[in-house]
């Protein structure tokens, strides 16, 4: 029933990737399960049998998707399924779509859909590091026009070792992180984050990720030779008219040229190109337009607007706007520039600008992660916006795309590890970017706007990180490597290169390649161009504003962290959260609890200072153990016959008895006019069965003397009343007639002994009622 072809791949530490083909998903054009340990994702791939319509561009879509049953949970939410994409999901469909992109060909214009699914998941392996792999390997099993098969690897340094595909537990050592994608014979993809490293080192991750990257393409090639999938499909999705293709050029090339010389705005340039486009369609005839004008306009692009700027800079060095390879756009810093937010900042290069804000929150603030292979929270995030407005399109705002989320991931990691951890910054962070112009690098604007802002908001960057994009145009033999690339030397050109920085090393970098062979060398230069590149900017950035703000803004909400015993972490919060409760409804200010080892961290949170002193003295007073001897100020809580409960720290109370609250004798609470409510202090004097006795006498002039006796006569009056009537109980049998009992009990009595107890009395039903409280 199954025809099933395996090959297993060797990876150091006695590891092994295999791969299976022919038993899951046999009606798709090409599926591939890929095993590592007991991390197993499933990659499938279908094309459609033509193209559609007027399409002149690779209709390519890849979807990665982390199933929450492949490691035995429930997805959240209401639902309990898996519902629109993560950004980790997002994030590794774009890794895989710039790594296979490039390798269809050129005039392949049919719908090719990529389904990754992790349908079985070990907890320490990182399947992203396989997606490409495997969707790879679908493709070389199928018959869908692919170039040649590609892999893709994670490199980390791990306490100075370079190792492949580290686990999540050892990437907790590491200071660099790189996913790289390449063919045999060609780097394609790069994209990662480093504690600032050289860029040696990077190179060096690089050139021992495409050794392991070899291995995995050889596989595919023996794989894909047994099930005979070497011949692809044959398709004709493109027509070509070599008279009409000759007419472009002769009747194009030269105006253009001049344009792309003379006009460096870009909107102008734009429409100068359009109009050159236009002028030629009307030569047309009415044939031909109706026939060929998609083909001509194809001609216009590929072999006059691409080619007539990249000879324009390999021949002159002279580039769209004017500049030489190695200039960088003129740069504004403007840090501060709103009133209102926690921090801000304009940053605006050439024709690119953004606007970024700060916002410092709780811990409440941060984000919460629910991923498949990640549960926890995020204390830092950065989010990138690109409006159409930003490009001049008129166009209406549908959701968050891919490219935002991509962007926004590059510029996160990129300052991530520069934002202090800790008590050194106890905020969560939120660096939001709005790009408000476009052409070019808007993600390595948001680097340097975030950076900007970050110091402005008063948050203390371990050191200011700037970004460049780096691009490339090549030629046979010839190559020019240009800083601060514009959009259209993005689209035109051979690669795409953002690399950030500080001073001392990298700190993130992604890379595209569309040209096959770019030696080391190159890579090398290009590297060592964009770090003068990143140092003029850092100047820029380091003259609007040298050090982060020595204190935060009088709006930004102050914190006052307490450690606190773990065992008072109850006590706190209350029953049913009551005591945390009512402390935030009275100051205003947000608590939260953190329990770390053997103790707990209370962050308080609050604009106003009164408020944080206000909760900072209650958590005080409830973590606070009471001593005998010291002098409190207390609360009335409650008013019994016996005397006062008072409240001496927040939930401890202690009996003040009527007798313990003036030198001279009450009769009544109503005597002593106490309230609940009323504040009177009080010294702890002793413990009864762990229960507080509290004093106000003895803090009154003559009070700390013992108090005498009442006479005898006294007493007897005070039997009257029902009190300490003695003889009453004696009457009854009670603790003094001793006659009576011994008559009645027929036994001698035992010295200095009570042989009964007493009859309960008034006095003994108070101390019952004191107990009970």
């Amino acid at each position: 029933m199954f025809d099933v072809k395996t090959k297993t791949i060797e990876l150091s530490g006695d590891r092994q990737i295999v791969l299976e083909t022919g038993k899951m998903a046999k009606q798709a054009d090409g599926s591939v399960v890929v095993r590592q340990g007991d991390t197993m994702l499933l990659a499938t791939v279908v094309a459609a049998k033509k193209a559609k319509t007027d399409v002149d561009f690779m209709p390519l879509q890849v979807e990665y998707k982390e199933k929450y049953a492949s490691c035995g949970r429930f997805p959240g939410g209401f639902l309990k399924r898996e519902a629109r994409p993560s950004d980790n999901e997002i994030l590794t469909s774009r890794l895989i779509d710039r790594a296979l992109r490039p390798l269809f060909p050129s005039n392949y214009h049919a719908d090719v859909f990529v389904t990754v699914n992790l349908i079985s998941a070990d907890p320490d392996i990182q399947a992203d590091a396989l997606a490409g792999l495997a969707a790879s390997a679908a493709l070389a099993v199928s018959d869908i026009p692919f170039e040649c098969p590609i892999s893709e690897v994670r490199v980390a340094r791990v306490n100075g070792e370079l190792v492949i595909n580290p686990t999540f537990s050892q990437m907790e050592d590491s200071d660099l992180e790189l996913l790289v994608g390449a063919t045999y014979e060609n780097i394609l993809m790069i994209e990662g984050e480093m504690k600032e490293i050289s860029e040696l080192e990077m190179i060096e991750a690089i050139k021992f990720a495409h050794v392991e990257i070899k291995k995995h393409c050889l596989v595919q090639m023996e794989l894909a030779k047994e099930l005979g999938k070497e011949v692809k499909r044959e398709y004709c999705h493109e027509e070509n008219d070599e008279e009409l293709k000759a007419r472009v050029i002769a009747a194009t090339y030269d105006k253009v040229y001049e344009i792309a010389k003379s006009t460096p705005a870009k909107h102008e340039r734009s429409d100068k190109f359009d109009e050159v486009e236009a002028e030629f369609l009307e030569t047309l005839s009415e044939e031909e337009k109706e026939t060929k004008s998609s083909m001509a306009k194809r001609y216009f692009h590929d072999l006059v607007l691409k080619k007539a700027m990249r000879n324009m800079v390999l021949d002159e060095g002279i580039r769209l706007d004017g500049r030489s390879t190695t200039d960088i756009r003129p740069i504004t810093c403007e840090p501060g520039i709103l009133p209102a937010p926690h921090g801000s900042a304009l940053f605006t290069r050439g024709e690119t600008q953004s606007l970024t804000t700060v916002t410092l929150g709780t811990k409440l603030d941060e984000k919460q992660i629910d991923e498949v292979l990640h549960k926890g929270t995020e204390k830092f995030v950065l989010h990138y916006n690109f409006p159409p407005f930003s490009t001049g399109e008129a166009r209406p705002v549908r959701g968050l795309s891919r490219r935002e989320i991509g962007h926004g991931n590059l510029a996160f990691r990129a300052l991530k590890n520069m934002v202090p951890k800790g008590e050194a910054n106890p905020y969560a962070v939120r660096v939001v970017s709005d790009i408000l112009e476009s052409n070019g690098s808007s993600s390595m604007a948001t680097v340097c706007a975030g950076t900007l802002a970050l110091m402005d908001a008063g948050i203390k960057l371990i050191k200011p990180v700037s970004g460049i994009a780096m691009g490339l145009i090549a030629d046979n033999g010839r190559f020019a490597i240009l800083s601060d690339i514009l959009g259209d030397e993005d689209h035109l050109g051979d690669m795409d290169f953002k690399v950030t920085r500080t001073r001392d090393g990298i700190t993130a970098a992604q890379m595209d390649i569309k040209v096959d062979g770019l030696p080391y060398d190159v890579l090398e230069k290009a590297l060592e161009q964009a770090k003068a590149g990143c140092m003029h900017i850092l100047g820029k950035i380091t003259d609007a504003i040298s050090e982060p703000r020595e204190d935060y803004k009088p709006q930004v909400p102050r914190m006052v962290q307490i450690p606190v015993p773990q065992e008072f972490i109850g006590a706190i919060i209350g029953p049913g959260g009551k005591i945390i409760q009512e402390m935030q409804k009275e100051s205003g200010a947000t608590i939260t609890i953190t329990e770390q080892g053997d103790q707990g961290l209370v962050d308080i949170f609050a604009i106003d200072k009164a408020a944080i002193d206000f909760v900072t003295a209650k958590i005080k007073g409830i973590i606070a153990v009471p001593e005998v001897g010291e002098i409190y100020s207390g609360k009335v809580k409650s008013i019994m016959p016996f005397g006062a409960f008072v409240e001496v720290l927040p939930g401890k109370d202690g009996l003040l008895h009527i007798s313990e609250i003036d030198v001279k004798r009450f009769e009544s609470m109503e005597e002593t006019g106490l309230k609940e409510g009323d504040m009177i202090e009080v010294k702890l004097v002793g413990f009864d069965r762990g229960k507080m006795k509290l004093s106000h006498r003895v803090l009154l002039p003559g009070g700390d003397t013992p108090r005498e006796r009442a006479p005898r006569e006294d007493r007897g009056s005070r039997d009257n009343r029902g009190r300490d009537n003695r003889g009453g109980r004696d009457n009854r049998g009670g603790r003094d007639n001793r006659s009576s009992y011994e008559h009645k009990d027929n036994r001698a009595p035992r010295e200095n002994k009570e042989t009964v107890k007493p009859v309960a009395t008034p006095v003994t039903t108070e101390k019952k009622e004191s107990e009970d409280k």
